[in-house]
């Protein structure tokens, strides 16, 4: 394989290494209604994270390790902010694995496009609603990924394509 699909799948694997940390915080913060939810997508990231780790592996890489902590994109000081953050790490997850798609091959690619889509219907059940076009920001309304809100332009840039190498827009 090529140091292209290498490379997506390590930051795949720093996505999926901040989601399981974002969802850390979404699930303290989040209303009991919905705190199956977040505990159910938090499973869903480690599996995913565990699987990414063996793939590296098979491709010849060390995994990139997790962070002790990642910056949030803005304050979780409740319910409505837990969501918000819910929605916004499905749509940067989306957003890796929209370029691991673009550079897998075989079963590589499909699981991608795979974790693509649960990242999408994520999303857009937090959000209550999806985007044209889930994991592809150049062709979303604003840029980044998701439908701009009051409270999204902290940390919100291209956070997957330029931006920091974890794919989640937090600060190393």
């Amino acid at each position: 394989m090529s140091a292209g699909t290498a490379q997506a799948a390590q930051a795949a694997l720093a996505a999926e290494h901040a989601a399981v940390y974002g969802y850390g915080v979404v699930g303290g913060r989040v209303s009991d209604g919905r705190r199956a939810e977040a505990t159910a997508a938090h499973h869903a990231h480690r599996a995913r994270r565990d699987a990414l780790v063996r793939t590296v592996r098979d491709l010849g890489g060390e995994p990139v390790a997790a962070q002790a902590a990642y910056a949030l994109p803005f304050a979780v000081p409740d319910a409505a902010a837990a969501v918000r953050l819910a929605a916004l790490l499905e749509d940067r997850v989306a957003g890796v694995y929209s370029d691991l798609v673009r550079a897998a091959e075989g079963r590589l690619r499909r699981e991608a496009a795979g974790a693509l889509r649960e990242a999408a219907v994520r999303a857009a059940r937090w959000r209550g609603s999806g985007v044209p076009f889930p994991g592809l920001a150049e062709l979303t309304a604003d840029g980044t990924g998701t439908a701009a809100g009051p409270d999204d332009t902290a940390g919100s840039g291209a956070a997957h394509r330029g931006g920091a190498a974890n794919g989640t827009g937090a600060a190393r």
